[in-house]
């Protein structure tokens, strides 16, 4: 079971408003903060972004909700905030009610938000 995950990122405060801005409609904040160094989450910070001049992470982030608007916001705060879009807001063939959007954080990390109830 994961506790919490960080990315490492050269450009540190532009993946941090990123971030903010995307992970805001799931009810993510800022909830500790270091020079270099922030952690986001809604109960505790459990999602970290930290300075490194060796660059970013590159790796597949997938968070989930229980509700589809969630999705369709945090597609369109990502891509209103820098990120590109990497899969519109929809049903997937994984399962009959995988609904996702996917979107490449500044970094070029695969974000990915799903929702599986119908």
């Amino acid at each position: 079971m994961l506790d919490h995950i960080g990315l490492r990122t050269k450009q540190f405060d532009g993946l941090l408003a990123f971030y903010r801005a995307a992970l805001a409609p799931l009810g993510y904040t800022v909830m500790m903060e270091y020079p270099g160094t922030a952690g986001l989450g809604r109960d505790y910070p459990d999602f970290w972004i930290g300075a490194d001049d060796k660059g970013g992470s590159n790796i597949h982030l997938a968070f989930k909700t229980d509700d589809r608007s969630v999705v369709d916001a945090f597609h369109a705060a990502a891509l209103a905030n820098g990120g590109k879009d990497n899969g519109a807001p929809g049903l997937r063939d994984y399962t009959p009610s995988y609904y996702a959007a996917f979107v490449l954080d500044p970094d070029g990390n695969n974000l990915e938000i799903v929702c599986s109830k119908e």
